[in-house]
């Protein structure tokens, strides 16, 4: 049985699920189009969550996705690092009140329980894996799952436990890695690589991430092995995307040559690898970068939340997380589904 049968789709595309960039209505209009829809929840409240699948049922009777980042207690709940010095110093030299919360991230088994208790039709999990348990509890209420993974090894993890697919992330990617194991952040795998690779070690269905823009991307992400493409950085210009106008424009200013479209595989925003932009927050902290620097994720991604507030406060597009692929020369202003519509036709 093919992906398009499994997660009942008219077309091989699947919309990234961006947090903190994604909307119902984004999501649904794809959906609703033929393709996956989806919303990152992974920074969102419990009951905002709910709120939003119930949003989402409402405006849409197709499949639909919902992702969830995968953090351990311990992990969403420590907050013993300090700030930096040099973040220290950027926040005393612009006069930004920083007063950081008790805890760094939220609590992935609560999130996760809304997904138990309001079920949907898929649900995908990024920077970590969960347990073979959790996985048929999902399946159990009639959820798809799918896992993220950066390598093979990751990719043959997911399937091990039963999922029905696994979205391999290319290092093109725009966004936070989703892989865990150090192999996947000691050395990025590129797309067709990770594709070729995965498939010598597992037979389970593909979704291909990173990088992919066009619909002859999509047709050459298939040839070598995947069944479906997981788009993102694509969507982010069009209408129904949540981000602010500044970091829209500096994605568009990219596209159009105002702006060097050079991207980034970064930890200075988050603590975790994550591509975005090259802007004057990643020039000018540069010699920090290398991770025995930086406190880990979560920690770090809530000690910056205050240099990009106020950043998108001051209409300032250098100090906020910029987060693109490798293909954003190639993104445009576009509705939605113009955008869908412009994809299938060349398919």
């Amino acid at each position: 049985m093919t992906l398009l049968n499994t997660f009942d789709l008219t077309y091989p595309i699947v919309q990234a699920p961006m947090a903190g960039a994604t909307t119902p209505d984004l999501a649904a209009t794809v959906s609703n189009f033929g393709g996956l829809g989806s919303l990152g929840g992974g920074t969102t409240a419990p009951e905002v969550l709910n709120d939003q699948i119930n949003t989402l049922k409402t405006l849409t009777n197709r499949p639909f996705m919902i992702n969830l980042m995968v953090l351990s207690e311990h992990d969403s709940t420590t907050l013993d690092s300090e700030i930096p010095t040099w973040l220290s110093n950027y926040y005393q030299e612009n006069n930004i009140e920083v007063a950081l919360p008790k805890h760094p991230a939220l609590s992935f088994a609560e999130q996760l329980q809304v997904l138990y208790d309001n079920p949907v039709p898929v649900a995908s999990f990024t920077f970590g894996i969960i347990s073979a348990e959790q996985v048929q509890c999902l399946k159990d209420l009639g959820t798809r799952v799918i896992g993220t993974a950066n390598h093979p090894l990751e990719a043959k993890a997911w399937a091990d436990i039963g999922v029905d697919a696994v979205c391999v992330q290319g290092l093109e990617a725009g966004g936070h890695r989703g892989g865990w194991l150090p192999q996947s952040a000691n050395d990025p795998l590129g797309l067709l690589t990770l594709i070729s690779q995965t498939r010598a070690c597992t037979n389970i269905p593909l979704i291909a991430a990173g990088g992919i823009m066009t619909a002859q991307a999509i047709k050459a992400v298939q040839t070598a092995g995947a069944e479906l493409a997981q788009l993102g950085t694509v969507f982010l210009t069009t209408d129904k995307c949540g981000i602010n106008d500044i970091y829209k424009q500096a994605l568009l200013d990219a596209s159009e040559g105002k702006r060097s479209a050079e991207t980034r595989l970064t930890r200075l925003f988050s603590g975790k690898q994550a591509r975005g932009l090259l802007n004057d927050y990643l020039r000018n902290f540069a010699q920090f970068e290398s991770a025995h620097e930086l406190p880990p994720y979560p920690q770090l991604n809530a000690m910056t939340t205050f240099m990009r507030a106020n950043a998108n406060k001051n209409l300032d597009a250098e100090h906020q997380s910029l987060w693109a692929g490798q293909g954003v020369a190639l993104v445009r202003q576009e509705r939605t589904v113009e955008l869908l519509e412009r994809l299938v036709k060349e398919l």
